[in-house]
């Protein structure tokens, strides 16, 4: 099977008239075409629809070249080549998501071409037998839901959070990421509060803060607060370079820290969890370079004691990708999931009609050779920009 063509594929919302919880401007999807008639895909996050294309669009695009012709006999095969091509220039940012995206795309034929998903030929570590708490250990993986605001003020954060937690429990998911960006430390407790109460004890409660400090001492106080409401972990408490206020953070907090949704490669993740101390660590499976590179992650994290619960703020495109490297994981008890049912985005709705099914808060592992889902003709004219 070898490769004939890579192509960029960028889809849109139409412009609202108003403030949304959730717009996709423009996001890009590529799409590797073969010899033999199939075609792989995957979801470029917060890579420009301009970049994606210089990089990945056809036989004069920077990867396009080196892709192209190439017989698919392995993805990390590939991965690596595009990978050392950069010896030179950029090893890291959009390049190496660049490089994330063409891989899980590659994961995603290799995985059709031998008639397996892709989480049987990841290589994951197998939980143990003295590991496992009940069954579903072994048959599915838990998404939790990510929880955002129109606006910013404190009444809509409590009020429309809220409403979106009432929602996807209703909905029966059992895992949700509260959101209180650009909040005072007593709106994030009064919402972390409300969440609990709402959810009950059984379910799980994450918060993410958004890089909102700069000191160590504001988020220990308010940590130490939230704990009392069993936050499985707080993300993101200060900028990810900060590594020594990560590092005396991790050292104090009752609570879980969990970051790395825009860190590339197993490098920066090490630095992450041996620096920064991090206990959650959140590779995106393109973002960090792809899904052989999370694997590592994974390995790295392991021998550590840390938890990979992917990130994901991507469509249920990106989120087939979570599944897959979730059911391959031992240490993965979550990955985040967008729920489209509760958010204003069109397009994320239709990509919900064809994506990986969540039943009762869960998602079995997935049957179908390579990642999963395909986008349909009619999906990609409709929502199609330029």
């Amino acid at each position: 099977m070898k490769i004939t063509n890579t192509e960029i594929i960028v889809l849109g919302d139409p412009r609202p008239d108003q403030p949304v919880d959730d717009w996709i401007e423009a996001r890009p999807f590529l799409h590797i075409h073969t010899d033999i008639g199939l075609i792989g895909l995957a979801e470029l996050f917060a890579v420009p629809p301009g970049v994606a294309k210089a990089v990945l669009n056809g036989p004069d695009s920077l990867f396009g070249q080196l892709l192209i012709g190439e017989d698919i006999v392995t993805p990390q095969r590939l991965r690596e080549k595009l990978y050392q091509s950069l010896m030179h220039a950029s090893r890291r940012g959009w390049a190496v998501i660049c490089i994330g995206a063409a891989e899980v795309a590659l994961w995603d034929l290799f995985g059709k071409l031998l008639e397996r998903p892709v989480y049987q030929l990841l290589g994951g570590t197998e939980r143990s037998e003295f590991q496992m708490v009940g069954e579903a250990h072994v048959r599915e993986v838990i998404p939790y839901c990510t929880i955002v605001s129109a606006n910013w003020d404190a009444d809509s954060v409590l009020n429309e959070q809220i409403e979106k937690v009432r929602a996807v429990c209703d909905a029966g998911f059992r895992a949700v990421k509260i959101e209180p960006l650009r909040s005072t430390p007593a709106t994030i407790i009064e919402l972390a509060r409300r969440a609990r109460a709402v959810l009950g004890p059984d379910r799980i409660l994450c918060v993410d803060v958004g890089y909102l400090w700069n000191d160590v001492g504001t988020a220990v106080r308010v940590i130490e607060q939230m704990a009392e409401f069993d936050i499985f972990f707080l993300e993101t408490p200060f900028p990810i370079d900060s590594l020594d206020a990560y590092a005396k953070l991790s050292a104090r907090s009752p609570i879980r820290i969990a970051a790395g949704e825009h860190s590339v490669t197993r490098w920066e993740f090490l630095d992450l969890i041996d620096r920064g101390g991090i206990l959650v660590a959140q590779p995106y499976p393109t973002t960090c370079g792809g899904l052989s590179e999370a694997v590592h992650v994974i390995a790295l994290a392991h021998s550590r004691g840390v938890l990979v619960c992917p990130g994901n703020w991507g469509t249920d495109v990106l989120a087939a990708a979570n599944v897959h490297l979730a059911a391959a994981s031992a240490i993965t008890p979550i990955y985040e999931y967008v729920a489209a049912q509760i958010y204003w985005s069109p397009l994320r709705r239709a990509l919900r009609e064809v994506g990986i099914p969540v039943h009762q808060g869960a998602v079995a592992l997935p049957t179908t050779a390579g990642i999963g889902l395909e986008l349909p003709s009619d999906l990609i004219a409709h929502f199609r920009i330029g």
